[in-house]
């Protein structure tokens, strides 16, 4: 995956800079994301109430205003939208210059002025936002002018679908929330969740139908935004390979990759290019993922050699084949340019394609020499478990201040710039609420570059997001960061014991194939002295020592997202999702703690055999055994509260729908972490690992020997008896 290695990559490079000052709106008390590029304020404040009527062209941006606003008085008092092509001179690119606005805020008129239709729609956006309530309940706006337009094309959100599944209303809900940052593109990696009527076999139970990814891409048109598919092939294509039907595709035998030396390889691809142009009319984009693929001219099909250079040039025939593909069928086609590729075949791309992703400053020149625009590539979030490194941490600048440098003077810079690509990877499976600050910061940025500090830029999201009343939720989203990341630290992390080796990465088979499970270690007695080895304390000290200062810090977090519940105007479900997170990973504190005690009690029953004491001695042993029992209550009853949460806006994972059951297969390459399960017990697996039911069952085993050998009665031994 992209996101780490080019992540890595630009920390190593980036200056990042924090010395912007804040804009002119923000420090009259104005948000406004994306930061508009002129802003010229007059003195003093207008209020807008129901007296103000509206007039302008039927269409989107007067429906939405009248929705949010409702404004239908007659007093004379106007807002005017229009669509005026030339109003404000950008001297830009047609695509651009039609996005351009000019809002003009007077005593007695608002006039929201569009060069085209997307132009109007994002001046209301604008006006919307900029729309805030006094303390006396008014809706306050400031006089003066602004005029506007991006300074990239294509503004790309990226939704993943690899690991989940959205509910038609959750997308709808997206596509407003994008519209309002002035996105105009979603790169829809649809995975198998879409049926895919040529081959019916690879969609999911319960995938989107043609009618229904065509009321997505509709939905997302009135408001200017393309919903493009985005379909991973032919690497990372495990989604369609996994089944048994197209076995004799895969490369080398695995399903990570077809094989493109034979021609049944593109003949699958194109028909799934073809399933998906006909359920996105109107869509002018097809990202052809040519991602990671790394065995291209692998197989022993293939008639050349398999080296680099031949290698190189299997990836190009496939971007060239699929280009002259779409181009038939009028798309255009975006591609990520990178490994395989030698820069010295560029030439050999065709002209028309864009490059979302430029894997190697030497290929710009010939790039720019062949005409192929780039598109500035930023992860906001790929390999982190539970919640996104937003911040800073340590050396990790974070994605955002990550993003924000990529924006301002990325690679995509020296060529020629179109658009840019706000990566979300699912394969943490990651809720997408967690995303909406990474995907409003890239919106933000590939507006208007640089403009707006990392810091204001947090501060805005909050305001706009939840609204002006709710207060403390960036330090809620920096607390939620740190405990995910301490999460992650306070496990041992062991070759898998349930999932054989991967097949290798791009430095070749069986290179860095290793799978890693997260688990723990944990004591028991041993007749007939029992002794117990005192080592989950002595080897757990760091993680315990963890869990002691993570545990009051978690306290505070929940209670603090509790309390914005009554604070935050809109997103409510948002903070459902941050509050069900930080009471599963306070589950693991407490876990921790939990085996810590159990072991102590352990160590007072070995006490007390010591001394012949054999009633306390069993009585110590119930203890430890009750405490894990009431540790694995609470596992299954956090998780249950999690994926309550997670499915209201989200269909079950894994789920069968008609008798059609999902089929459950790893990508051969890849360590997954959601891609462990198919359902939400990924998140348990750890806990799982440890074998806590079999160590309880093994204790009372202990405890019903010893109790028989001193002939001492055994009480209150949770839901296990023992034998008469």
């Amino acid at each position: 995956m992209r996101s780490l290695r080019f992540l890595c990559a630009l920390c190593a490079s980036a200056v990042i800079s924090t010395a912007q000052p804040p804009t002119p709106l923000w420090l009259r008390g104005y948000s406004v994301i994306p930061t508009p590029r002129s802003v010229q304020l007059a003195e003093g404040d207008i209020t807008l109430d129901d007296t103000w009527a509206v007039t302008g062209p039927e269409g989107i941006a007067l429906t939405t205003l009248r929705r949010d606003l409702a404004l239908r008085g007659a007093s004379g008092k106007t807002v005017r939208l229009s669509v005026t092509p030339g109003k404000v001179a950008t001297r830009a690119a047609p695509e651009i210059d039609a996005q351009a606005y000019r809002l003009r805020i007077e005593d007695q008129l608002i006039e929201v002025a569009g060069n085209g239709a997307a132009g109007l729609f994002y001046g209301v956006q604008t006006l919307l936002q900029l729309a805030k309530r006094d303390p006396a309940g008014r809706l306050l706006l400031p006089k003066g002018t602004i005029e506007d337009w991006p300074a990239l094309q294509l503004r790309f959100l990226h939704w993943d679908a690899q690991q989940h599944q959205d509910r038609i209303e959750t997308l709808k809900r997206y596509l407003d929330w994008a519209a309002r940052f002035k996105a105009n593109m979603i790169a829809f990696q649809l995975e198998d969740k879409f049926e895919f009527p040529s081959h019916p076999v690879i969609g999911a139970p319960g995938a989107y139908t043609t009618a229904q990814l065509q009321e997505i891409v509709d939905y997302g048109l009135q408001r200017h935004i393309q919903v493009a598919p985005l379909i991973q092939a032919p690497a990372h294509f495990s989604w369609a390979l996994k089944h048994p039907e197209f076995a004799a595709l895969r490369a080398d035998g695995n399903n990570y990759q077809a094989c493109l030396c034979d021609p049944r390889s593109y003949e699958l691809i194109f028909s799934l290019y073809d399933d998906v142009i006909r359920a996105t009319r109107g869509v002018d984009y097809l990202f052809a993922s040519t991602d990671e693929v790394y065995y291209a001219g692998i197989d022993a099909r293939c008639s050349q050699p398999y080296n680099p250079v031949n290698r190189s040039l299997k990836w190009v025939e496939f971007v060239q084949r699929a280009h002259e593909f779409l181009t038939r069928r009028g798309r255009k086609m975006l591609i990520w340019a990178e490994y395989p590729l030698l820069a010295e075949h560029v030439k050999f791309l065709p002209s028309g394609i864009i490059d979302g992703v430029i894997g190697e400053p030497e290929f710009i020149p010939p790039e720019k020499e062949r005409g192929i625009p780039q598109m500035a590539y930023t992860s906001m979030q790929g390999v982190e478990l539970l919640f996104p490194n937003h911040f800073r941490m340590g050396s990790d600048p974070g994605r955002l201040e990550s993003a924000f440098q990529t924006m301002a003077s990325g690679k995509h810079s020296q060529g020629n710039p179109i658009g840019a690509f706000g990566a979300a990877w699912d394969a943490s499976g990651l809720h997408n609420e967690t995303f909406w600050l990474g995907w409003s910061a890239v919106a933000q940025w590939a507006w208007n570059p640089g403009a707006a500090s990392v810091d204001q830029h947090v501060a805005e999201f909050m305001n706009l997001y939840y609204g002006p009343r709710a207060t403390g939720m960036a330090e809620i989203y920096r607390s939620l960061q740190r405990l995910a990341r301490a999460w992650e630290q306070t496990w041992d992390r062991v070759p898998s014991r349930v999932r054989g080796p991967a097949y290798g990465n791009s430095y070749g088979k069986g290179i860095g194939a290793q799978r890693y499970d997260l688990t723990l270690s944990t004591p028991r007695p041993d007749l007939p002295d029992m002794s117990v080895p005192s080592f989950f304390a002595e080897k757990y000290r760091s993680f315990l020592a963890t869990a002691r200062s993570s545990a009051l810090e978690n306290d505070q977090l929940i209670e603090a997202i509790q309390a914005q519940f009554a604070r935050v105007d809109r997103n409510h479900y948002n903070l459902e999702v941050l509050l069900s997170l930080a009471r599963f990973i306070r589950r693991h504190w407490r876990l921790l703690t939990g085996l810590a005690d159990a072991e102590a009690s352990l160590k007072q029953a070995e006490a007390a055999a010591i001394k012949d004491e054999a009633t306390q001695a069993v009585g110590h042993m119930v203890a430890a055994h009750n405490t894990v029992e009431r540790l694995e209550q609470e596992c299954d009853q956090v998780l249950k509260e999690l994926t309550e949460v997670f499915e209201k806006s989200r269909y079950p994972r894994g789920r069968s729908v008609g008798g059609k059951k999902f089929l459950d297969v790893n990508d051969d390459t890849k360590d997954y972490w959601a891609q462990r399960r198919p359902d939400m017990s990924y998140l348990i697996a750890p806990e799982q690992s440890i074998g806590l039911p079999e160590w309880r069952k093994q204790l009372a085993q202990v405890i019903q020997a010893y109790a028989r050998q001193y002939k001492v009665p055994v009480k209150g031994l949770g839901d296990l008896r023992l034998e008469e």
